[in-house]
């Protein structure tokens, strides 16, 4: 993941990246946008990893405010990987989209960019917190550029998130619909983490307890397993995941669910001024003011120094799901994974106290109705899972 920039042209009322402001910070763009020897000793670590597979997500902020270190990264990754014939190389541009056009995206179809967006169900609840600085609404020109992005690059190169706060939380169906009436062909329902402006105003100003949320998700895949029954191809990402790792013996790659975390393993961080972190929340955690879980600069460390330093030993030590006390001995510690990052906002230390935490407590909660849904073993809901986990139609599936 490389941030490009912390500016952005929206103002979302629960932004967890605590961006600043494009229009009102003009004088502060040069210390909040990247240098091109940052970006050039980025992409030269990048290509240290000894994976085979490289995914290079493009975040901000909102990318497209810096478009030029856009192309410029781009560019070169594809450059860079052409010295790597043995390593295959994907992008994905993170965007709200209301800044895309024609010729941005002639560009980046001729990269094969996926692009990854936000919406959060209907107009009236999209336009609620996703509004400009000076407080419009963004869903008509989302709805617009999403269009123009399809018909450009793609209809399957384009894939939305949800974030839940409690404007929507109880209105999950019709933002399903929503997803539907777009043609999307699944939703990914998370809750709101605490960072950012979602941190000091969680739950007073759009926060809900964990209870709830899992109370409405349990409503929402229901609803999502009887549109696939009814003939809708449509995936609740999350679940998938879960049962994927439930019935089958291979991993997800999803950081979330790992043990160590794949804080650092498995993805990082690049921020515009050459400071890595082990995962974006760790940068988010930056923005907030706690410098805590930077482990170098690339301007300044090596690769063996960043990705062997103590620090992240240390994080990805105390993440073994089968060392914390309580993870050790549960249930679904073969399903679940750590979060060190996240239980040090919630409890101070790496390793947290289960019993009090809302990572562990959502999961569990979750991880309880699948298996009493795999229990009942109802023929038509376990086509549904497999026909998730094999990507097929249901009409393919039959167990």
């Amino acid at each position: 993941m490389v941030e490009i920039t912390s500016l952005c042209n929206l103002k979302c009322s629960y932004c967890q990246a605590s961006t600043l402001s494009f229009d009102e910070n003009k004088s502060n763009k040069k210390q909040n946008i990247f240098k091109k020897e940052v970006v050039d000793k980025i992409i030269e670590m990048i290509f240290k990893t000894v994976s085979s597979s490289i995914k290079i997500e493009l975040q901000g902020g909102e990318p497209l405010v810096n478009w030029e270190f856009c192309k410029y990264l781009i560019e070169n990754s594809y450059k860079k990987a052409a010295e790597y014939p043995h390593k295959s190389v994907e992008i994905i541009l993170c965007t709200n989209l209301t800044l895309m056009d024609n010729k941005k995206l002639e560009f980046l179809k001729k990269y094969k960019v996926i692009i990854s967006t936000s919406i959060d169900g209907t107009k009236e609840l999209h336009d609620t917190h996703r509004v400009t600085y000076r407080g419009k609404g963004t869903y008509d020109v989302f709805v617009e550029k999403l269009n123009l992005t399809r018909n450009m690059i793609g209809h399957n190169n384009v894939g939305a998130l949800l974030t839940v706060t409690n404007t929507n939380l109880h209105r999950l169906k019709e933002v399903i619909d929503e997803y539907v009436k777009l043609k999307f062909d699944g939703i990914f329902i998370r809750p709101l983490n605490p960072y950012g402006k979602a941190s000091a105003m969680n739950k007073i100003t759009f926060g809900y307890e964990v209870d709830e949320f899992v109370d409405e998700y349990k409503k929402a895949l229901d609803y999502i397993i009887k549109l696939n029954l009814d003939g809708q191809i449509f995936v609740d990402y999350y679940s998938s995941l879960l049962i994927r790792r439930i019935l089958t013996p291979f991993s997800t790659g999803f950081v979330d669910l790992q043990s160590p975390a794949g804080a650092g393993i498995s993805g990082a961080m690049y921020d515009f001024n050459g400071n890595v972190y082990p995962t974006d929340e760790a940068r988010m955690l930056a923005r907030m003011g706690d410098n805590s879980f930077c482990i170098g600069n690339v301007t300044s460390n090596s690769y063996e120094e960043i990705f062997r330093s103590e620090k992240l030993i240390d994080i990805t030590r105390s993440s073994i799901l089968q060392a914390i006390p309580m993870c050790n001995s549960c249930v679904f510690n073969t399903y679940c994974g750590g979060d060190p990052i996240r239980s040090y906002i919630e409890h101070g230390d790496l390793i947290g106290f289960m019993p009090s935490s809302n990572f562990c407590k959502k999961n569990m909660l979750i991880f309880n109705h699948l298996f009493d849904l795999i229990k009942e073993n109802n023929s038509d809901i376990m086509n549904v899972f497999w026909s998730w986990i094999n990507k097929k139609n249901i009409r393919e599936i039959k167990v």
